[in-house]
């Protein structure tokens, strides 16, 4: 229904509407409208002369000078029918993340260049809060009892029989940990038994098992190198994806998973990781090679991206969007190791097919 329906019906014309009012004229009589309601033939009159120009209008009304109609905000100035655009900001305090990951590198940097078994210390903390975080937030959303203590325990004998044994030591740490799950697990009441140790042996799959990897990169002669290398790989990579994500991301890479992510933004992370793949293959790995980097940074690139969206369709799966809240700016211990747990392993099996692992 347009407008003009809603518009008083006009009054008819007529000798007592179109008479000039003067000191003298006799008041008009009231009558009633067509719907039986009085009203005041004088009102009547006003309004009429006034809608239709009448000489009462005319009259009693200084002619006025017709305000100039605004042009339409499309036709002169189209930037004032949109919204001004809004400037791009990332999702978590810049300083706060800048200042943990500076002070994480210190400890990391510092534990590398004074004993070895320092730095597995370091991974073995950083496995044990993980666990923690990953347990307590299962329990929290999902209602699944991971038991951490055996979690805990096996994870830190799982890194440190991998630093003393290699890889063999690192299976017989996990088989005895899944084991210990299972046991401990029993001391419960039967109840979602099933589900509660296959969480446990995801978590220590997930967590220890692959931090094992970046003890195992440390045991060969230029093992501090080799972890700078793994490390600087991985912050690069997520560097590049933020940093060109950010400016020239418009393709969603997995919209269901991780909407922030973008195909411009895997490329990015890809040509920051070969190039620093290839210096640090140069000049920091005994025996590599620059063409060795290349692809050592493609693969690392696309293990933290596969490693970050899992991390995500969990998380997604939870509800939550970070697994703690110890680290500002970044979130907890697992919202850091989610890159870094699946590219340990490429990492070390790459090194070891180009150079080996003495």
């Amino acid at each position: 229904m347009n407008d003009s329906s809603w518009q008083p019906e006009p009054v008819p014309a007529g000798p007592a509407y179109d008479a000039q009012v003067g000191p003298h004229t006799r008041p008009m009589p009231i009558v009633p409208d067509a719907a039986g309601r009085d009203f005041d033939d004088r009102e009547a009159r006003d309004r009429g002369a006034a809608s239709n120009g009448g000489p009462l209008f005319r009259a009693d009304t200084p002619p006025q000078e017709p305000m100039p109609s605004p042009p339409p905000p499309h036709a002169e100035h189209p930037q004032d029918s949109s919204p001004p655009p809004q400037k791009k900001r990332a999702g978590r305090d810049l300083r706060a993340a800048i200042g943990v990951g500076v002070g994480l590198g210190a400890v990391i940097f510092a534990s590398l260049l004074i004993v070895k078994a320092v730095f597995v210390g370091v991974v073995v903390v950083a496995v044990v809060v993980g666990l923690w975080e990953l347990t307590s937030r299962l329990q929290e959303k999902k209602g699944i009892k991971a038991p951490l203590v055996p979690l805990a325990v096996g994870g830190a004998a799982m890194v440190i029989a991998g630093y003393v044994r290699g890889a063999e030591g690192a299976w017989v740490a996990m088989a005895l940990t899944v084991l210990a799950v299972l046991v401990w697990r029993m001391t419960e009441p039967p109840e979602d038994y099933l589900k509660d140790v296959t969480a446990g042996a995801f978590a220590a799959f997930y967590v220890p098992f692959l931090a094992t990897f970046v003890a195992m990169l440390l045991t060969a002669d230029d093992g501090p190198q080799r972890v700078i290398t793994f490390l600087l790989l991985t912050v690069v990579s997520d560097t590049g994806a933020y940093a060109v994500g950010w400016r020239f991301g418009k393709t969603k890479l997995a919209p269901r998973i991780s909407p922030a992510k973008t195909r411009e933004g895997l490329l990015g992370a890809v040509a920051f990781a070969m190039g620093a793949g290839a210096l640090c293959m140069e000049f920091l790995i005994d025996g590599g090679a620059w063409w060795q980097g290349l692809l050592l940074g493609l693969a690392v690139a696309v293990s933290a991206t596969l490693g970050d969206l899992g991390e995500s369709m969990i998380k997604r799966d939870l509800g939550i969007k970070d697994m703690g809240t110890l680290l500002p700016g970044h979130g907890g211990i697992m919202d850091r190791l989610d890159s870094l747990l699946p590219t340990a392993p490429v990492v070390w099996l790459l090194l070891a097919a180009f150079v080996g692992t003495g």
